[in-house]
């Protein structure tokens, strides 16, 4: 199947970039840029960049359809979600294949993509009866307290490539029951998985009579992003993304005194201890490296292992990685697919440089691949590293399957070592010892938003709120009670007595 076949079954109609701004009767202004698969290096389509005037028209259109969608009762709003989510059923297999091929992860990552897109319009479809207030004792006679949550406007949401439809639904989703309407700058390197998503809502949306605004995309490059972040008509701004990309729109927002949720950098760390079941730890580091080529928010980038445990999982690791077979992500035999680009090829290779002149050595690996099956020039090989606490380059992200394999003595000296970076997303400890679990769960043990035990730093469900700290950003979005982030909070009190007290006390008598 073409991926124009893909396009027309999700009935997305050429020219492409002419619903690149979000408004089907209007032409983004900017630059023409040609988007190619990863996969082979084949043009997918065209995209014309919005400019100023067309990110102008977008925020009109979400402003006039804030008052109608706010109105409608947040079941109603829930009852929409729920009938997006039936349509993204509808289209899983299509729009997963779109994923997987625009973007370069494998097909079975394309389809849980989208089932996390369905996950999350289930979950905001049971939450539309569960947006919560407390009702609080008042110190006064005769007087009600109690809180509430408000929708705060347009949610502005800056997706970025590697999940280039999931992350949106997380923030969308919740947003929408919550009662915003939202406006989209997907990464401009995956525009049509976005699309996509956008032309799938629109049936529900006149489906049901309801104004396009509700749901905005635009694609556009960082001054778009730029645009969003100094915005007052834009209440949060969602950024997932580069610690850099994020400091740079916390800045702006703040000085605007507006609201964030930052997904940031990860360096997530796996803890092999010597009481680990390494039947078990093995699988859930191959794919915590290795998953989406290294490109999660979530990947394993550092493992640290028990000296005693040490040269065993070692031999084991690297027999595993050279039974890794890397290819068209589109072909289920494969594991791993391309990076996104031959930029992040470069940012591979300079890595794997820096790390053996800091002392790395590579266990496995390194090697950029080349022949007529890899002719896009973005397959590389799932590398391992073997690496030590003084090497600085482990402390950075970098977005590739690289593995740096290191060895602790102590459990402290293992926690220490993970907690010893400037991100804080997500991270796990493989052992059957409580104790060790537990010193890993408490408070001087993992420092990341994420901890897991038996489990790998990658593949969070829904049910969760899904976030790190320090660099990472410290923002929720998906599950748990991350949908207070989408509203704004209200104290009420109400008098029904007849007498005027005032509280702590205070005496006014006039």
């Amino acid at each position: 199947m073409t991926i124009h076949t893909l396009l027309n079954n999700l009935n997305i109609q050429e020219p492409f970039y002419s619903i690149s701004t979000g408004l089907n009767e209007q032409v983004g202004q900017g630059e023409k840029i040609v988007i190619s698969s990863p996969a082979d290096g084949k043009t997918i389509g065209e995209v014309r960049l919005a400019e100023a005037s067309d990110y102008n028209a977008v925020i009109v259109k979400a402003k006039e359809a804030f008052p109608i969608w706010r109105t409608l009762t947040a079941p109603q709003r829930g009852e929409i979600v729920r009938q997006y989510g039936e349509e993204l059923r509808k289209e899983k297999e299509n729009l997963g294949k779109l994923v997987s091929y625009e973007m370069g992860k494998s097909l079975q990552e394309g389809y849980g993509e989208v089932q996390e897109m369905i996950d999350i319009c289930d979950f905001a479809v049971g939450l539309s009866r569960q947006l919560y207030g407390l009702q609080i004792h008042s110190e006064r006679p005769n007087h009600r307290m109690f809180e509430q949550w408000h929708p705060l406007g347009i949610v502005g949401i800056i997706s970025a490539f590697n999940f280039p439809v999931a992350v949106w639904s997380w923030n969308t989703a919740l947003a929408w029951v919550c009662g915003n309407v939202c406006v989209w700058k997907p990464s401009e390197k995956t525009p049509f998985s976005a699309i996509a998503c956008q032309e799938i809502f629109k049936r529900v949306l006149e489906r049901n009579d309801l104004p396009e605004g509700v749901s905005n995309i635009i694609i556009g490059d960082s001054s778009i992003g730029n645009l969003m972040a100094s915005d007052t008509n834009i209440s949060l701004v969602s950024a997932t993304g580069s610690t850099r990309m994020g400091k740079s729109v916390a800045e702006t927002v703040a000085k605007r005194l507006g609201k964030t949720i930052l997904e940031l950098g990860g360096n997530n760390a796996m803890i092999v201890t010597e009481h680990a079941d390494l039947t078990q730890a093995i699988p859930a580091i191959v794919f915590g490296a290795v998953g989406t080529a290294g490109q999660r928010c979530t990947s394993t980038r550092r493992l640290l292992v028990h000296e005693s445990q040490y040269e065993t999982l070692k031999e084991k690791l690297v027999d595993a990685y050279r039974q890794i077979r890397i290819g068209n992500p589109l072909d289920e035999n494969n594991h791993v697919g391309p990076l996104i680009d031959t930029d992040a090829v470069t940012n591979y290779q300079n890595t794997i440089k820096t790390a053996q002149e800091q002392g790395g050595y590579i266990c496995v690996g390194g090697q950029v691949l080349e022949g007529a099956m890899y002719q896009s020039g973005c397959y590389v090989e799932p590398t391992i590293i073997e690496a030590h606490s003084a090497m600085e380059i482990v402390k950075h992200e970098t977005f590739a399957p690289i593995l740096y394999l290191m060895k602790y003595q102590t459990l402290e000296d293992a926690i220490s070592l993970q907690n010893d970076v400037p991100q804080g997303l997500s991270s796990a400890i493989f052992t059957l010892n409580m104790r060790e679990a537990e010193t890993f769960l408490s408070a001087t043990g993992s420092d990341c938003g994420i901890a897991n035990v038996n489990i790998g730093t990658s593949g969070a469900e829904i049910g969760g709120a899904f976030g790190g700290e320090k660099e990472t950003g410290g923002g929720r979005e998906s599950g748990s009670d991350a949908w207070k982030g989408y509203m704004r909070r209200q104290t009420c009190t109400v008098n029904y007595g007849t007498e005027l007290p005032l509280a702590q006390g205070i005496k006014f008598n006039l």
